[in-house]
């Protein structure tokens, strides 16, 4: 297929900008943006330039989104780096799963996976999230044996023991040995990837329209809502089809 020298350049500076800010919105550059839209050849380019650079290109609602793959550490983040910015000095695999397990839940509290929009609530109490994260984990132990942790890779009895060796600072610390401390950081890194607003002098935090568009078009569907419920719960009967 040919290719005219224009569309090339424009291609390449759609890709840049993308490069650059993650997402292209028609109110920040309605020139890259409308060509994007509006040109599939344009719109082929800077999609075979994203497979190139293992991303994905896609456009959700009205913004386009640079979307790295799980194993591009380039424009991603690795698994050492992650625990090196959410995890205390010297974390573990524990602390690391932690984390992530901290994250499904906010993501769990917030969308439902029913109706047009996956979204249930406009915001949650950090106190609310936190005593959520306890319970969850508590109930994770309860309903799954050793033997079902193994089979499933989800160790609710290590993430329970590691965030139970975290201290409890009413006074809000920010330190990393604290419950308090390590969601904060984990609060501050969504907030600075642009998927949550974090509210601090109210300890509230709301999702961005970013993090809303990529749970209704990409992440959450019902088969995946169902899968989240029941990895959540340690329920290995619950519903969703596998």
């Amino acid at each position: 297929m040919a290719y005219e020298i224009e569309e090339i350049r424009l291609s390449q500076q759609i890709f840049y900008y993308l490069l650059e800010h993650f997402e292209l919105r028609e109110e920040a550059s309605t020139g890259l943006y409308r060509a994007y839209v509006e040109n599939e050849q344009v719109q082929l380019l800077v999609k075979s330039q994203g497979e190139e650079a293992r991303s994905s290109i896609e456009r959700y609602g009205d913004v386009i989104y640079l979307i790295p793959k799980e194993e591009n550490v380039f424009l991603g983040f690795s698994k050492a780096k992650l625990k090196e910015i959410l995890c205390k000095s010297g974390g573990t695999d524990k602390d690391f799963y932690l984390s992530q397990f901290v994250i499904l839940t906010l993501l769990s509290e917030f969308y439902d996976g029913q109706g047009a929009s996956a979204k249930s609530r406009d915001y949650i109490r950090v106190g609310e999230l936190q005593n959520c994260v306890t319970d969850r984990l508590k109930n994770g132990v309860e309903n799954t044996s050793d033997e079902e942790e193994e089979k499933k890779g989800l160790a609710f009895r290590n993430m329970q023991e590691a965030y139970e060796s975290l201290k409890s600072d009413e006074r809000g610390s920010r330190a990393r040995t604290t419950k308090e401390g390590f969601l904060h950081h984990i609060f501050v890194f969504l907030e600075n990837q642009g998927l949550i607003e974090y509210v601090q002098e109210d300890e509230m935090l709301k999702t961005t329209k970013k993090l809303d568009n990529l749970m209704d078009w990409k992440l959450l569907n019902q088969n995946n809502y169902q899968r989240l419920c029941k990895i959540l719960s340690g329920d290995s009967q619950g519903g969703g089809d596998e």
